[in-house]
């Protein structure tokens, strides 16, 4: 199920054309902190990554080449995922973690058998993205102001049938408590084998309402599809048995029927294998927390933000001005954003401050190729959440090209009013 996914998930990128509204056709792209060395390649050279990555995703499904095609599904999707930071979203993360961990996992054959871990550790990692949005949910803007679902359901009153609900106040309300009670009990009920039925149209019904509702992809397929692994290993074997009857379906559809106990593998495997999972599953529940180690308000400053399953639970909006500054003359000149970056980029940039100092830097180095003389960049950027008034983000007098990245607080960020 995976491996079909992924499969449409890359035919529906190419055909978009987003190989070269993302990649190709930007002049500047944004980089993940510590891989400001990956780069995207030619147009020809990207279409045959997502060839290969079409090929590895068709062989994990079928079963064909398995292990060569998880290790060329993890390189090639998290090579393009890791291009620009601009298109972070929590499902890519999600994606790039199940395809790492693929290629530990046995491959399919005659008489296959799982073992234990490999179910485990992907219901862990479902149940984590579930319960720790719910856990994020829990705050007095998500739950008593209902923000910013009261700013995103009313624009959906066109829809038939439903729209008009959505456009009624108390809706907000309602789909604030809702989804945090979904996200924080849905891992448990799937867990427990007589709630798992209801647990799972649960999940079929939010996902289609979050899917029609919201522009987030292929995410809520990927979520309706892969939590069919909280089934039963006897429901797999009826599944397979099913799937299995039509023609080409691949060798991993023909899995023999007979199982012993729980229908898994109880193997003692290598101490290393068991040091990578104690420390994975340490480090996703522990990193989501590090916004702890910062001052001021999370979804302001965004220093922790990311990794750490919050799915839209705010909804910025920025102009950011940045003005670069000639130090010998002290001539200075207001950017053309748009001259370096699209519409999407310059969006996105514009109330993330990390994002805002890389382009700051890059404009740095642009104006001083040029001939502009140690150039002085500042940025003055105006930031609206959940529909506040817009205030300043950042100190607009601090010269951002003396300012470097890095794990330490971001004191330059301004504080959000009360």
């Amino acid at each position: 199920m995976f491996g079909l996914l992924m499969a449409f998930s890359t035919l529906r990128f190419v055909w978009l054309g987003w190989i070269e509204d993302h990649y190709t056709d930007t002049i500047f792209h944004f980089h993940y902190f510590g891989f400001s060395w990956i780069e995207p390649l030619s147009s020809p050279a990207l279409y045959v990554v997502h060839l290969l990555m079409l090929l590895a995703s068709l062989g994990i499904a079928t079963g064909y080449f398995y292990r060569i095609s998880a290790v060329v599904l993890f390189f090639t999707f998290t090579y393009t995922e890791l291009i620009d930071l601009t298109y972070y979203l929590n499902h890519y993360y999600f994606v790039s973690l199940v395809c790492f961990w693929l290629m530990f996992m046995p491959e399919p054959g005659s008489n296959f058998k799982l073992p234990a871990w490999c179910a485990w550790l992907i219901m862990f990692q479902l149940g984590l993205v579930y319960f720790y949005a719910g856990l994020a949910k829990i705050n007095t803007t998500w739950l008593l102001e209902a923000m910013p679902l009261r700013i995103w359901l009313p624009a959906h009153n066109d829809l038939p049938i439903i729209g008009s609900i959505l456009a009624l106040p108390e809706s907000a309300w309602v789909f604030s408590w809702c989804g945090m009670l979904y996200d924080i009990s849905i891992p448990f009920l799937l867990l427990y084998s007589r709630t798992r039925s209801l647990a799972y149209l649960l999940v079929v019904v939010f996902h289609l309402l979050t899917g029609l509702l919201f522009q987030i992809g292929v995410f809520p397929l990927v979520m309706i599809g892969s939590t069919i692994i909280f089934f039963s290993t006897e429901w797999h074997h009826r599944f397979l048995a099913l799937v299995g009857r039509i023609p080409l379906a691949g060798k991993a559809f023909r899995i023999s029927a007979s199982q012993d106990g729980n229908g898994y593998l109880n193997t003692n495997f290598p101490s290393w294998l068991k040091f990578m999972l104690i420390v994975h599953v340490a480090f996703q529940m522990l990193f989501p927390w590090r916004y702890l180690l910062y001052p001021g308000n999370l979804f302001w400053t965004e220093e922790g933000y990311r990794f750490s399953w919050r799915v839209m639970l705010v909804e910025k909006a920025g102009d950011a001005a940045f003005y670069v500054k000639d130090s010998q003359t002290g001539r200075e000149g207001l950017v053309n954003n748009r001259e370096f970056l699209n519409a999407h980029q310059e969006k996105q940039m514009s109330f993330q401050p990390d994002m805002i100092l890389q382009f700051a830097h890059f404009l740095g180095n642009h104006y001083k190729n040029k001939g502009v003389h140690e150039p002085e960049v500042r940025a003055e950027v105006y930031v609206t959440m959940n529909a506040r008034k817009s205030e300043l983000l950042i100190d607009p007098e601090v010269n951002l090209m003396n300012v470097e990245d890095g794990w330490a607080p971001k004191k330059w960020i301004l504080p959000l009013q009360p």
